[in-house]
């Protein structure tokens, strides 16, 4: 049986096939429309998800939608009746949108698949539409392709249709709902309401915020505690609605919420202040209590020894490391695609598990394959490519593409790595990579600001050898996803000057804190990839080569992408990132380019302002 899933209409659309109960393609739209974050119907990612396992729409026996859109419009206007007056202007701007598109999403979905349709007797053949609910959907993406025959479920985002926090127990192909939390009372939009407030952009911008934190002190958690959220022993809560806007409204915050802070939104793009950093610093630590209360109260309720995690705030990485290392549970898996897109995949799963009742089969390692779900080219078609741009490349076998990238890499040299099929969720993983020498001093700053275009502050994520990582990092499980952040070892560390104990705010990057400081936050923490021999051989075959070369088993791992761009797809995109930036060298499958031998680049575009700023 083939099952599309599909994510699309809100934000981050993508398409998922799944063949008899096993995931062959995932991919987001903005992979290729080149639309960071773009919420229209996933036109590209269905075809490619079609060509990758050679079947035309025809062949769907199913296709099945990641939420209910009529209990979705029914809280809308339950929320507006709840508040009118107050609400009608959110209510008067959604309508119209609703009116022309979502309430009827099943026609306007069946009028785009009857362009992909073969014609069967003179009528184009359109598979059944089924629909899942946003966080069973959430859920099914978590469990059904972990590793654990058994497990607790734990889904926290903005909203579904009504949930915002969902609770359940898996265990073989069951998957039940032990309890949620519902709108307005939401995890995720609290975290989003800080996003505002500190001036970053909603959806895209709360990990600036997490990565934000650890500059400043949590000096307003009481304030939050006792203003802003009434929350229980058992990780439950309800927020004082009366300081959000989100619900009425057409922001996240209102005047009440800038008076109990002493000031409003900071202006998108403005200097941060150390009064950014704190406010981030204390919205992370409540963040961290509520998932590590929530933790502790599944694993009571459940008894499961497993924790699955999925929904935006399980990209809260810094939290999800807080929760392994309390040690609620004796092993956490979370779905790399954690946030909407991820719901194409789940829905696919729950139609196949819970509406088919078919048998589940758990893989040890896990179902998602690492994540390396969307398309890959071979050789020839990265030649083909790269010849029409006018590029200049030298081609070798694998082992000396390997030695060439580790030896650039230890000369600080920055690498833009594209290898086999790019990844699927919101992390590089090593195969659309930008890549860089942990141990250099100067490697933040530098790709920072000459190779992403983005803010200073932003942390760097290390990729290791899994076999190595315990030796650098506080981390005793994997984390292939780069969704748990652990603390560098001790005896890795490096002392800091009293000099440099006196600093603040972003002064406190300036000091090296440990043998890989590219990597290594201001709290010393890192957010960790483990690279495993399975999931990406040539990556982990390069990891292996720079520790070969250098005794370090640690390298950069950032996405192959410039800030508001999406990870780059194809051989093209990488070449064009690659050259309006000042990277040095570029490999893609078994060509080597070095920035020295290319022609002179001629943008027929303002790129940087072509890119949402995000």
């Amino acid at each position: 049986m083939r099952i599309l899933g599909l994510s699309a209409y809100y934000h981050d659309s993508a398409a998922a096939l799944l063949i008899d109960g096993q995931i062959v393609a995932a991919a987001q739209e903005e992979r290729f429309t080149r639309k960071k974050h773009d919420a229209g119907y996933p036109a590209h990612a269905i075809a490619y998800c079609l060509d990758e396992a050679g079947l035309s729409f025809g062949d769907i026996d199913q296709v099945v939608f990641y939420d209910k859109p009529f209990i979705k419009f029914e809280r809308l206007l339950e929320t507006y009746l709840s508040y009118a007056p107050v609400g009608f202007r959110a209510f008067f701007a959604a309508m119209p949108v609703w009116l022309k598109e979502k309430l009827f999403l099943k026609n306007l979905m069946r009028k785009e698949f009857k362009k992909l349709s073969d014609a069967k007797a003179g009528k184009p053949h359109l598979p059944p539409i089924l629909f899942a609910e946003h966080h069973q959907s959430h859920a099914a993406s978590a469990f059904y392709p972990s590793p654990f025959e058994q497990a607790a479920v734990l889904c926290m985002d903005g909203v579904g249709e009504w949930a915002t926090t969902s609770a359940w127990d898996g265990s073989g192909k069951e998957l039940e709902l032990l309890w949620e939390i519902d709108w307005p009372h939401s995890l995720g939009l609290l975290y989003s309401a800080f996003t505002y407030l500190t001036g970053f952009k909603v959806n895209s911008g709360e990990y600036k915020l997490m990565g934000l934190a650890p500059y400043g002190t949590p000096k307003y958690v009481d304030l939050i505690m006792d203003n802003l959220i009434d929350l229980k022993a058992d990780g439950t809560f309800r927020l004082a609605m009366e300081y959000f806007d989100y619900a009425t409204g057409l922001t996240m915050t209102n005047a009440k919420m800038s008076a109990l802070f002493g000031r409003g939104p900071r202006k998108a793009e403005s200097p941060l202040t150390q009064d950014d950093m704190d406010i981030a610093a204390s919205i992370q630590n409540v963040t961290e209590e509520i998932v590590l209360r929530l933790g502790k109260t599944l694993r009571k309720e459940t008894g499961r020894k497993n924790l699955c995690l999925a929904g935006g705030v399980a990209l809260n990485c810094v939290a999800n490391g807080k929760l392994i290392k309390a040690g609620v549970f004796d092993n956490v898996w979370i779905q790399p695609a954690a946030g909407d897109a991820g719901g194409a995949v789940g829905a696919a799963l729950a139609v196949w598990h819970q509406h088919h009742g078919k048998e589940r089969s758990v893989n040890t390692h896990d179902a998602m394959q690492g994540s390396y779900l969307g398309p890959g080219f071979s050789s020839a078609a990265v030649e083909q490519e790269l010849t029409s741009l006018g590029a200049r490349f030298d081609s070798h076998d694998e082992q000396e593409i390997i030695r060439l990238t580790a030896e650039s890499l230890a000369q600080e040299k920055v690498v833009g790595w594209f290898q086999g099929r790019m990844e699927f969720g919101p992390r590089a993983l090593g195969g659309r990579s930008i890549l860089g020498d942990a141990r250099s001093s100067k490697m933040q700053s530098v790709m920072n600001l000459k190779i992403k275009y983005r803010e200073s502050f932003r942390p760097f994520a290390p990729a290791v050898l899994a076999d190595k990582a315990s030796d650098w990092f506080d981390l005793d499980q994997p984390s292939p996803y780069m969704l748990v952040v652990a603390d560098v070892k001790a005896d890795r560390r490096l002392p800091v000057s009293e000099e440099g104990k006196e600093l603040f705010g972003i002064e406190k990057l300036n000091i090296p804190r440990s043998q890989i400081p590219a990597v290594t936050h201001v709290d010393y923490s890192a957010r960790v990839q483990s690279v495993d021999g399975v999931a990406n051989p040539p990556f982990h075959a390069l990891l292996t080569q720079f520790n070969q070369v250098t005794g370090c088993p640690v390298l950069v791992n950032t996405s192959f992408n410039v800030r508001g761009e999406p990870i780059v797809c194809t051989p093209s995109d990488a070449y064009r990132c690659f050259m309006r930036t000042e990277m040095d060298v570029l490999v893609i499958e078994n060509h080597i380019l070095r920035k020295s031998d290319q022609p002179a680049w001629k943008d027929d575009e303002n790129w940087q302002e072509t890119f949402e700023l995000d």
